[in-house]
């Protein structure tokens, strides 16, 4: 009875994901989007970096519905792109935050426009 109580905590404790999402390149014209991506190649995408409890697809949903959104993803959010963060997920809530903000810094250092990731 016991082991199964660890193995159900365990389960829930890894229920985090990060994702990346496609947005427009409209969004680079913002100057606080400009402001954070000094390097930036036009060349490249401009990105969304989240975390969540809840399963990718769904959260970009919430976003695209106002819900709990990033004005970013709302307004310039075109798709996911599981591609980009797949193989991380699912992780406990310590280790998304922290990936959240190493994904972010990794786009961001290849030279993608990346907003998100704090």
């Amino acid at each position: 009875m016991r082991a199964r109580r660890l193995k159900r905590a365990s389960v829930r404790e890894f229920h985090h994901n990060v994702y990346v999402i496609l947005l427009s390149p409209d969004v680079a014209k913002h100057p606080s989007i400009l402001k954070l991506n000094h390097g930036r190649d036009p060349a490249k995408p401009c990105l969304y970096v989240g975390m969540t409890g809840l399963d990718p697809t769904e959260r970009f949903q919430n976003h695209k519905n106002g819900y709990k959104s990033a004005w970013v993803v709302k307004k310039y959010g075109v798709r996911l792109l599981p591609e980009m963060y797949k193989c991380y997920n699912p992780m406990p809530f310590e280790a998304a935050a922290q990936m959240e903000k190493e994904l972010a810094e990794d786009l961001r250092a290849q030279g993608y426009t990346v907003t998100g990731g704090t």
